[in-house]
């Protein structure tokens, strides 16, 4: 018999339907499974007010974007995630759940503000090629939104983007943080503005960028 104690995932789906946020949880909840995590899926934020569920769990996945969330909600999830508890999350799911809350874009390290073009071609650099979440990737391209964000100095950023100014020339040349991680409190927190829907997570780099760091956040 198995006597093993299986980390525990809780990943949280809704929001705004365009990012298909219930298929892209049908991608990640298996392959959390099969690196060993028990997981939990909810289509409701009111699980982050309940503190003792709260604290079992060690990797939080959140899938929701454009949304509201209350006080109470808020600080469920904060306050799990100072305590340890690690968060993992991609594009606006993650990184454009709440407009109005500081907090919560404070723990992330970053909060969407533009997709300049909408769907486009860009490429995306991996800059930490000795990290384990980037170890072996090398740069490719991406076929959807190219984000650009508001990001705090301090994240640790693995992967980035340069705009080209086509579609807003005043950026030409920025470079933009894709993927970064960071702490909040005790816990691990990884984030990459890839994945607007999940055929995004058809390309080989993203998905796997999109699982490592979800592995390297859990506690």
């Amino acid at each position: 018999m198995d006597t093993s104690i299986k980390k525990k995932a809780l990943m949280v789906w809704g929001g705004w339907e365009g990012h298909e946020p219930k298929k892209e949880t049908e991608l990640f909840a298996p392959l959390l499974e099969d690196a060993g995590f028990s997981v939990d899926i909810f289509d409701t934020l009111d699980i982050y007010t309940d503190t003792a569920k709260m604290g079992e769990y060690d990797l939080i996945v959140p899938i929701w974007t454009m949304g509201t969330i209350t006080n109470a909600q808020e600080k469920g999830l904060l306050e799990a995630v100072k305590n340890g508890a690690g968060i993992a999350g991609w594009h606006g799911c993650m990184g454009d759940s709440f407009r109005n809350n500081t907090e919560y874009q404070f723990m992330v390290g970053g909060q969407w503000v533009a997709h300049p073009g909408n769907v486009i071609d860009y490429r995306v650099n991996i800059i930490r090629t000795d990290d384990p979440v980037m170890e072996g990737l090398q740069d490719f391209n991406m076929h959807s939104e190219q984000y650009y964000m508001h990001v705090d100095p301090s994240n640790e950023v693995l992967a980035t983007t340069t705009f080209n100014g086509d579609h807003a020339y005043w950026i030409d040349g920025t470079v933009m943080p894709v993927a970064w991680k960071r702490k909040w409190g005790k816990g691990r927190v990884f984030y990459t503005s890839l994945g607007h829907v999940r055929l995004d997570f058809d390309v080989p780099e993203a998905r796997e960028i999109m699982r490592r760091g979800m592995l390297w956040a859990s506690k």
